[in-house]
This record gives structure tokens, C-alpha cells and sequence, in this order.
């Protein structure tokens, strides 16, 4: 039960050291609120980049057409071949009359030239998806050495500086993320550090008459907890009915429907979840660094 009351008695001093530096606290909480709602944006323009490089990568693919002349047996030993690649996904086959009767479907232009002549002049072909868009090239130079592959593309040269721009933007926004979360701790921690500073008299009397460190520095990590914890509602605020207000005003795409965003649910959550995290687990920290090092509890 002493732990218990411990810790029920440094709650209710944590609540009045609040509201008895009043002004301090709140500069704590404006602090801890600017910088989260910082970190939000971050977060969600890095899951939302990340999620639609993602998306365009998926569509990247490799086209594969036989040889005019491929007999059942080479179709079937082409499917057969790129079976048994490992990086492979996905193989779609699409015969020659397929194609015709889809692109005699397409346009009357093309129906009439394609009745027109007496052999269909198009190639079965296979579309094949990679698991990975760093294996589009590796997994194409295995395929173009089937026998009866007549070609393998996937697009060389634009895709390879696609990926390279992907992998940028990738890097910089999950830097940009982690750059703002160091911010926002070293921003809080030392906020939080003022505030204790300035009452170094009252820690003092506190080790004056026997008080324990950990007794002494319990309520001043539960501050800093309900500190971080306060100064993150409004980030989360935002965040929910921002990026709905947002998602539901854009359709959930940008760029005419190119683009496609993250559905709100359950990524505010999980953001909101962050929030509360990284700015209640701050708030503690900052409070028992600045009474361990600074003070010299």
C-alpha cells in the first residue's frame, strides 16, 4: 500500500505544482504543443509521400512478348521460366487474340485494320510484377534470356531515375520526421528544465528534511508526463479533423486523382497515438534528467 500511496500523493502535488506555476507550466504546454503539431505535419506528409511512391512503384512493370513464331509448348515454358524467378510477384498472360479482340474493342480504326489483315500481326505477351522495384532490372535481363522471349521492358532509363527520386524523397521526409522529434525533446526537456530550476529551493527543503530522492523526483516526472500529455491534445485535435476535413475536401487524392492519399482511419489514430507518446514519454524524461543532472539529486 506505500507505493500506492506514494504515488497517489505525488499525482495530487503534481496538480498543484502545476497550477501554482501556473505561467511556467503553460509555456511547457505552449512549447510542447507547436512542437507537436510540427512533428504531425512531418508525420503525415512522410506516410503520405510514402504511400504514394509505393502505389507508383506497384505499377511499375515488366512486358514481356514471345516470339512471333512461339509455339503452346514455348508459351508455356516462358510461364514456366518466370515461375520459378524468386523476385517474381505477379505473371499475367495475354495471348496475341486477346489483344486483338481487346484493341479491336478500343477503336473503330483499329477493328477495321485489324479485319483488314489476314494474320493477326500482334504478340502473346506476359505482364510481370516484381516484389521489389529495385528487381525490375535484374529480374528483365533473366527473362530476355528465355529462347523464345522475343523482348522484356520495363521502362530503362526513366525508371531507374523514378527509383532514384523515390529513394530521395523516401530519405529526406523519415529524416525530416526524426530531426523534428529531436527538436521537439530538446525543446521540451529544456523547458521543463527551467521550470524546476526555478524551484530549486523547494527540492532542497525537500532533501533538508529527509525526503528520498526517489520521493522527490516521482512528482516532478508525473509533471512532465501530464505536461507532454496536456500540450499534445490540441496536435491530436488537429490532427483528426484536420487530415479528415482535409482527405473528404480532396477527394483522398491529389493531382486529379493520380495521387492517392492515406485513409484517415486508423492513421489519425496511430498518429494521434504517437503524438501522446512522444510528447508524455518527453515530458518524463526532460523532468527526471533536469533534477538528476541539473540539480544534483
Amino acid at each position: 500500500m506505500k507505493p500506492f500511496r506514494i504515488i497517489c500523493r505525488s499525482f495530487r502535488d503534481s496538480f498543484k505544482s502545476i497550477l501554482r506555476n501556473l505561467s511556467l507550466s503553460m509555456a511547457s504546454i505552449i512549447c510542447t504543443t507547436i512542437t507537436l503539431i510540427l512533428v504531425a505535419l512531418a508525420i503525415i506528409v512522410t506516410v503520405n509521400v510514402n504511400h504514394v511512391t509505393k502505389s507508383m512503384e506497384e505499377e511499375l512493370t515488366i512486358v514481356v512478348y514471345a516470339k512471333k513464331d512461339a509455339t503452346e509448348e514455348e508459351i508455356e515454358e516462358i510461364k514456366s521460366r518466370i515461375d520459378r524467378i524468386p523476385e517474381k510477384k505477379e505473371v499475367v498472360y495475354k495471348s496475341k487474340d486477346e489483344w486483338r479482340l481487346e484493341m479491336m474493342n478500343y477503336s473503330e480504326t483499329l477493328e477495321v485494320t485489324l479485319n483488314y489483315l489476314e494474320n493477326n500481326p500482334l504478340l502473346d505477351s506476359f505482364i510481370v510484377t516484381v516484389n521489389d522495384v529495385e528487381d525490375l532490372a535484374p529480374v528483365a535481363r533473366e527473362i530476355r534470356g528465355i529462347d523464345a522471349v522475343e523482348s522484356a521492358n520495363y521502362g530503362e532509363g526513366m525508371v531507374e531515375e523514378i527509383i532514384s527520386v523515390f529513394n530521395v524523397i523516401k530519405t529526406a521526409t523519415i529524416i525530416i520526421v526524426i530531426a523534428l522529434i529531436v527538436v521537439t525533446a530538446f525543446l521540451i526537456s529544456n523547458t521543463i528544465k527551467l521550470t524546476i530550476f526555478s524551484r530549486r529551493s523547494e527540492i532542497e527543503i525537500m532533501r533538508l528534511v529527509g525526503s528520498s530522492n526517489t520521493s522527490i523526483k516521482l512528482p516532478f516526472v508525473i509533471e512532465g508526463f501530464l505536461l507532454g500529455l496536456v500540450g499534445a491534445l490540441v496536435p491530436i485535435i488537429l490532427t483528426i479533423y484536420g487530415y479528415i476535413f482535409a482527405y473528404e475536401k480532396l477527394g483522398g487524392s491529389l493531382s486529379f486523382g493520380v495521387l492517392e492519399l492515406v485513409k484517415p482511419m486508423p492513421f489519425v489514430l496511430i498518429t494521434s497515438l504517437l503524438l501522446v507518446i512522444i510528447g508524455s514519454v518527453v515530458g518524463m524524461f526532460g523532468s527526471a534528467r533536469a533534477v538528476r543532472k541539473y540539480l544534483k539529486i
